[in-house]
């Protein structure tokens, strides 16, 4: 794309009216949407809406699939990071008190009798601003946040649990936790289900995951879920058995009792998906042997 072209669609993208469209569709529940739909949401007319979806499709940001007489449209795969990064731009960079003081309650609930509330509310705090600050993850940030510090309190109420008969716990480290990482740690859950924990983190996290990871992922019937790209933290380290490093350098802390492996691997970022695929079956090798390991010593 040409210096022309890119600034054609940074303007066709950052159309207040093509925002809140490609918001609409990326919230939808299948990823897809009718106009006649969206304008409703919008309250716009249908023409006014189908001009801008047109544009959007012209410039290759949607696709649309006909089914009977109905025309659904949804984010084109090739087009998916340039809209992340346009909605991300977009979206506001804090939750609200009134929201974080609502995840804070609900994770006290959850983890009644395990943390103090203001133990849990200090998490939620850090957790957030860590999302925030530290990832630029903007997206969806209360919910990510909700899920970071559960994450974080789960494995602070979970150390040294595998002496005591526990699972293994295995922790993926790479620099964004958007590529390398985040495939290693789906390939290891889709393996061995509850047999291993497993958890992710990066040196310096990126907003997303890479849509290249989830579709060479998928291409091998490997569900990637809701993961996202979080800070490296102290508890998520501590609670690993196995902590896997992936090009992040001296950035993860070492304490004694953890076996620490680093797996030399090409990032993945920017590269076609057929070198993505590449890594992918490297790591896949990589981590059945991890597994085959892990589950000889729990037998």
């Amino acid at each position: 794309m040409d210096g022309v072209d890119a600034a054609r669609s940074i303007r066709l993208l950052t159309d207040p009216t093509r925002l809140r469209i490609l918001r609409l569709i990326e919230q939808s529940p299948d990823g897809r949407a009718l106009v006649g739909r969206l304008a409703t949401e919008l309250g716009l007319t249908q023409p006014t809406v189908s001009h801008h979806v047109k544009a959007l499709l012209d410039d290759g940001v949607l696709e649309r699939e006909r089914e009977g007489r109905q025309v659904w449209y949804s984010i084109a795969p090739p087009a998916a990071d340039r809209v992340a990064d346009v909605l991300q731009a977009d979206a506001p960079t804090h939750a609200s008190e009134e929201v974080l003081a609502r995840v804070a309650s609900d994770l006290a609930d959850r983890f009644a009798g395990v943390f103090s509330p203001e133990t849990v509310g200090r998490y939620v705090r850090e957790s957030h601003d860590l999302l925030a600050e530290r990832s630029g993850t903007t997206r969806h940030l209360p919910s990510l946040t909700g899920r970071f510090a559960a994450e974080r309190l789960d494995a602070l109420a979970k150390q040294g649990s595998t002496a005591a008969g526990g699972a293994p716990e295995v922790l993926f480290v790479c620099v964004q936790n958007a590529g390398r990482s985040q495939i290693a740690a789906a390939i290891l859950k889709h393996l061995a289900g509850d047999r291993v924990r497993v958890r992710t983190a990066g040196s310096e996290p990126a907003s997303s995951v890479r849509s290249t990871i989830v579709t060479a992922l998928d291409e091998i019937g490997v569900p990637i879920g809701g993961e996202f790209p979080k800070p490296l933290t102290d508890e998520v380290v501590r609670a690993a058995d196995v902590v896997i490093t992936m090009g992040c350098g001296d950035a993860c802390p070492v304490y004694p009792g953890r076996r620490y492996l680093d797996w030399e691997l090409d990032d993945p970022a920017g590269l076609p998906i057929a070198r993505v695929r590449e890594i992918r079956d490297d790591i896949e090798g990589r981590v059945r042997e991890l597994l085959g390991e892990l589950t000889e010593k729990t037998a």
